[in-house]
């Protein structure tokens, strides 16, 4: 299995520092699928203005249906989030 380099919630700092308290999770923490973007904050910025355009943009498709849509692409990837 491939291993990316994340820096921990804990080391962040700056951009990154920010970035993290926008996605931490009720439990305390940033999930490992964004913190697989630490060394590059801006693509993790990225990452969080995609998935609110997708989800919550306009969009003829409504948001539950957008949701389903996202479950069943996990559960086909095989992904755990």
């Amino acid at each position: 299995m491939a291993w990316i380099n994340m820096i921990s919630e804990f080391d962040a700092k700056g951009e990154l520092e920010r970035l993290y308290k926008k996605v931490t999770e009720p439990w305390g923490g940033v999930d490992n699928i964004m913190k697989i973007h630490s060394i590059n904050p801006a693509s993790l910025d990225a990452h969080l203005t995609l998935y609110k355009t997708v989800m919550f943009g306009k969009s003829p498709i409504p948001p539950v249906d957008r949701e389903m849509i996202a479950v069943v692409v996990s559960v086909l990837n095989h992904c755990h989030y």
